[in-house]
């Protein structure tokens, strides 16, 4: 019972890259106040001067003319959606790293090795 204790506290992640883990959160947590609009789909030039964006919606393609200005808009909101999509695929990475290998958990088997047979 004691050995797997020890065994157990011996698996658990260090102060240091506890510290890591969360340094890395605490500065994607930031990064996400900084956000602003948030918009998906494109953004394309259609004729010289005229704009449009494009996005799915319920498996359709929508497309709207804009104007130079909106354009722009849209161009930034789309960018801080794929920034905000790629830093909430870093979080769940971090939360989940450190959900698993910073708090005990049941003890788990080793994995199975698989014997190829000579044919």
């Amino acid at each position: 019972m004691k050995d797997e204790m020890n065994q157990r506290k011996m698996t658990l992640i260090s102060d240091a890259k506890v510290a890591v883990l969360r340094a890395r959160f605490e500065r994607c947590k930031q990064e996400l106040g900084g956000l602003d609009w948030l918009s998906e789909g494109s953004v394309s030039e259609n004729h010289p001067g005229t704009w449009r964006w494009t996005r799915k919606v319920r498996a359709k393609t929508v497309t709207v003319a804009l104007s130079t200005a909106q354009a722009e808009a849209f161009a930034k909101a789309i960018a801080n959606h794929r920034r905000l999509e790629t830093l909430l695929q870093e979080m769940r990475s971090l939360s989940q790293q450190y959900l698993l290998e910073a708090i005990a958990g049941p003890p788990r088997r080793a994995p199975r090795t698989i014997i190829q047979r000579a044919s």
